[in-house]
């Protein structure tokens, strides 16, 4: 990114739901700011480097930063997303035991910062069992989330199928939350990706009210904690998952006019994971306000 475009915005933030992932150079002190930078008061970020199992404790200086930013900067909604290399639902117990001892370290740096969420993927089940991944998957929330008390939101997110991996159908999210204690599943809910459930045969363009009563009916809108708004650069039930620009793929501009158009979803966090290009400020920009722009 370069300097130019990381200064400070002159213009206020637009305090709707919609927000963005933003990067975290210099410290997790710095994504208020950014947020703002890109005229949101929502964010997404990584409370360390995701591709990488080192758990990194946040020093409370920055711990204290960012509740000043966020304060200073507006931030209604902020949430982060889990390392990639978890894998709650592996069989093989030295990886979910790695898997649960970084998530549990993942939510325990959201409830330190005081993040709203922290979405995370429910891993691949690599011996084809697909239920015991799930029950696997059930297991490692429910541990970590006995372990770390507070008000974060873990939000299971729908995986685009390829592969073993668990998580494709609201039946699998369903299951994995059925599998957690009642006691704790009010702090459990879903990530609807757009791009992940259209490459898993959720057909967000040709039968947008279909996945929505198919939603409903299984999993229900109160387990909807946020959207993660991306475009394809696959086709349709593809399997694979590569976000595009909003309106620059496979599912095009209309389902996210009826998504950002929908009364069902107008208090639903909104936030972007597209591509940032070299100036991901202004793309991030641009973006948010082509979803604004379906507005009407």
């Amino acid at each position: 990114m370069s300097a130019a475009s990381d200064a400070p915005s002159t213009e206020a933030p637009v305090a709707d739901e919609l927000g963005a992932h933003v990067s975290v150079a210099g410290g997790v002190q710095a994504a208020p700011e950014r947020a703002r930078n890109i005229h949101s008061v929502n964010l997404q970020l990584f409370t360390k480097q995701p591709n990488r199992w080192a758990e990194p404790e946040l020093a409370p200086d920055r711990v204290t930063a960012f509740h000043d930013g966020r304060t200073r900067e507006g931030i209604q909604v902020a949430g982060a997303h889990d390392s990639y290399l978890i894998n709650l639902s592996s069989p093989k117990e030295d990886l979910w035991n790695r898997s649960l001892a970084s998530f549990t370290a993942e939510l325990t740096r959201c409830a330190a910062l005081g993040l709203d969420f922290l979405v995370t993927h429910p891993g691949n089940a690599t011996d084809g069992d697909h239920e015991s991944g799930i029950a696997r998957n059930a297991e490692g929330v429910t541990r970590a989330l006995e372990a770390v008390a507070g008000d974060t939101r873990v939000l299971l997110e729908i995986t685009a199928g390829s592969g073993t991996s668990v998580g494709a159908s609201f039946e699998s999210l369903a299951a994995i939350i059925d599998g957690i204690p009642a006691s704790l599943r009010g702090r459990v809910g879903v990530c609807f990706d757009t791009c992940h459930a259209y490459s898993a045969g959720y057909d967000l363009v040709g039968d947008y009210d279909g996945v929505w009563a198919r939603f409903e009916d299984v999993l229900g809108f109160g387990r909807l904690g946020l959207f993660h708004l991306n475009d394809s650069k696959h086709p349709f039930d593809s399997r694979k998952d590569r976000h595009e620009h909003i309106g620059q793929g496979s599912l095009g501009e209309e389902p996210f006019r009826r998504i950002m158009t929908d009364a069902r979803f107008t208090g639903i966090p909104k936030v972007l994971e597209t591509p940032k290009g070299d100036d991901m400020v202004t793309m991030d920009r641009e973006n948010l306000a082509l979803l604004r722009s379906y507005r009407g």
